[in-house]
């Protein structure tokens, strides 16, 4: 299986459901609708060219992430009015990054939603989280 053929980020259109909200010369920000009954106004920023972590990206995909970013939050702060945001990046397996195509998150938080003050700190202020002793 060729994960470039069939990443549904390199070639998002395959994804009839999915959504491009945004775009510009380097990267596209996403929605599906799945995500909206969960999260809405959830969404990803991804860069065109198949990039399999944050790490990989060049200067000039930073500078377009950074550009949809303040895109994105204008037209989240317009459309859904959120309390707060969470953003973020996942890399490799342990991280819980999916999708070998590096992927940013832009999730708009909700004071009334169920883990709401459950944000990135969660995961490291958490003893369950906690390493076994070596």
């Amino acid at each position: 299986m060729n994960k470039l053929v069939e990443c549904s980020f390199c070639d998002p259109e395959k994804d009839k459901a999915q959504v491009i909200v945004f775009e510009n010369k380097f990267c596209r920000y996403l929605q599906h609708p799945e995500h909206q009954t969960i999260l809405e106004g959830s969404g990803l920023i991804v860069p065109k060219i198949h990039r399999q972590t944050v790490f990989d990206l060049t200067q000039e995909e930073w500078n377009a992430t950074y550009e949809l970013m303040q895109q994105v939050k204008e037209y989240a702060d317009d459309k859904y009015s959120p309390d707060g945001y969470t953003l973020g990046w996942n890399v490799g397996e342990a991280s819980n990054q999916s999708i070998p195509h590096a992927h940013f998150h832009i999730l708009p938080r909700f004071a009334d939603e169920p883990f709401a003050g459950k944000g990135i700190r969660a995961w490291f202020k958490s003893e369950e989280n906690r390493r076994p002793s070596r």
